[in-house]
């Protein structure tokens, strides 16, 4: 119950500090034995010593705005694969054959233990952690090969012999770079192949799409969407010339049917005129003027009017009939002399008539070209916007075909550059800075280290007992223990007095004194631990 009063009542800075000054003695023992126990026991561990190596990695030569560079892993990422490569089984061995440090049935072993004890590490500086940092945002960007602010790795191997720590760490760091030089070597050589295979297969689809377009156009020339506007005007133009040459027609019909009708009427005219000359004509007035003057000399004597009259009129009538004969004679073509005979106002009218069925005959001729034409351009107006969509169809992937090909043209040209970088070691490179050196002291065990667990043990320890004592203690030490202890009010306290016979210094660092509670009686006096 005492105990259980005491831990239930609350403890002051001051409980605690008397509670060490009690128990120092408990704390100490333990926490100075300790380190010296395991400053010992480090030697019960075989010693392993580590053989170091720095690698330096400079950037590229030639600037990046320039040229590219093919790897853009991540610097860190790169360090861990090249790790893996050069610790497979097949790329160990021939180390270990050649360095000669182990026997035949126990290189099996030695591969087990480099691909145990191996470490690379990045260096991290100062200067590299400040520029991570700034250059961390919320929104991280692709990482790039140059942009990492890392200077170089660190390359460090342990083994329980410091001559064949510092022989395989400077074997496996000369691996490393020689497989990262191959590596970089055969990305940027297969990069530049595979963007080779990818523009051949771009060029020959590129090449189909053209020729694919050129077809169309062959086969739908004139109809295209970038003609649709010439067609229209072309339209409109032949329209206008379709009513231009309709109204000519027209017009030289009009012309002509006037032209006819003044021929036949100057025809006519001139035929009448002409009838009293004709030779035919002539013998049937002759003819009848003899019959006539037969018909009168039988009637009458030859001295009369009539008779005489009609004499003169034939005598009239045949002159003019021998001089029409005479004009006759002299004529080598009678058809000629017909149409020569003609006045020139009918010549000019039958020119005229000529000349209207020429202008009709040809304006008939452009009105039926016109038309064909106009049927022609409607028909290509009509067809223009299903043309046109399958045109953009075409063209849309004959574009997206061409502007693939010229990115992988860009990416080969930019390939080939990089290649030809990395051939004549002008991008990335990595050499020893530091190469490894033999080590004078075991890595393992760190005995200082040891020590030092061994002093933050035996302290664990010598507090842990000393709150074991302090918990199994039952002591009333002060008037709060007291009054927790019998759960009544506390109403005199009895100071210290300094007489040798009322109070004692116990060995454990109690003193004792006498008080008593509530009563006269001497028999209620109770001794108190404090």
């Amino acid at each position: 119950m005492v105990n259980r009063m005491i831990e239930n009542r609350e403890l002051t800075m001051d409980d605690y500090l008397a509670m060490v000054r009690r128990r120092l003695k408990v704390i100490l023992i333990p926490a100075l034995l300790a380190p010296l126990a395991g400053f010992l026991v480090s030697y019960a561990f075989p010693p392993k010593y580590t053989s170091q190596s720095l690698v330096l990695v400079e950037g590229q030569r030639v600037p990046d705005n320039y040229v590219k560079p093919v790897i853009t892993a991540d610097f860190t990422q790169r360090i861990a694969t090249l790790q893996q490569q050069v610790l497979s089984v097949n790329r160990l061995r021939p180390v270990v054959e050649r360095l000669g440090i182990s026997k035949p049935e126990e290189q099996s072993k030695l591969i087990s233990d480099i691909q145990a004890n191996m470490t690379v590490q990045p260096v991290i500086t100062a200067i590299s952690s400040a520029a991570a940092k700034v250059g961390s945002p919320k929104k991280a960007s692709k990482p790039s090969a140059n942009a990492e602010p890392l200077p170089g790795f660190y390359v460090a191997y342990t083994d329980s012999n410091a001559k064949r720590a510092q022989q395989i760490c400077n074997e496996m760091t000369s691996l490393i770079l020689e497989e990262n030089l191959r590596t970089r070597a055969e990305a940027s050589q297969g990069t530049t192949d595979f963007l080779t295979r990818q523009l051949e297969d771009a060029k020959r689809d590129l090449d189909e799409r053209d020729a694919k377009l050129a077809a169309f156009k062959r086969q739908y020339m004139g109809q295209l969407p970038g003609d649709a506007d010439n067609n229209v005007r072309v339209l409109m133009s032949l329209n206008s010339q379709l009513d231009a040459t309709t109204q000519t027609l027209s017009r030289a019909q009009q012309d002509k049917a006037y032209t006819e009708s003044m021929l036949a009427q100057q025809l006519a005219a001139w035929k009448s005129s002409q009838s009293s000359t004709n030779p035919q004509t002539l013998q049937q007035q002759l003819d009848v003027l003899q019959s006539q003057l037969l018909q009168l000399q039988a009637r009458y004597t030859p001295d009369h009017p009539d008779v005489i009259k009609t004499k003169a009129d034939i005598a009239q009538v045949q002159k003019k009939l021998e001089q029409v004969n005479a004009a006759a004679a002299n004529a080598t073509d009678t058809s000629d002399k017909n149409g020569a005979a003609e006045p020139p106002e009918i010549r000019q009218l039958r020119l005229q008539i000529h000349q209207y069925q020429g202008v009709i005959e040809q304006a008939t001729g452009d009105q039926k070209r016109l038309q064909s034409q106009i049927n022609v351009y409607q028909s290509r107006t009509a067809m223009s916007p299903g043309i046109e969509e399958q045109y953009k169809l075409i063209t849309r992937d004959y574009d997206n075909a061409q502007s693939f090909y010229r990115d992988l043209l860009a990416k080969k040209s930019s390939s080939e550059l990089a290649t030809n970088m990395e051939n004549q070691q002008q991008g990335e490179q990595m050499r020893i800075l530091n190469p490894a050196g033999l080590p004078d002291s075991p890595s393992f065990p760190n005995r200082p280290l040891f020590a030092g667990g061994g002093l933050g043990a035996g302290f664990a320890l010598g507090l842990a007992i000393a709150i074991w004592l302090e918990l199994r203690d039952k002591s009333i030490r002060t008037e709060k223990d007291a009054a927790a202890v019998m759960d009544l009010p506390l109403l005199v306290s009895v100071p210290w007095v300094a007489d040798e016979e009322e109070t004692s210094d116990s060995g454990d660092g109690r003193r004792s004194f006498w008080g008593h509670r509530d009563g006269p009686a001497p028999k209620d006096q109770e001794r108190i631990e404090v």
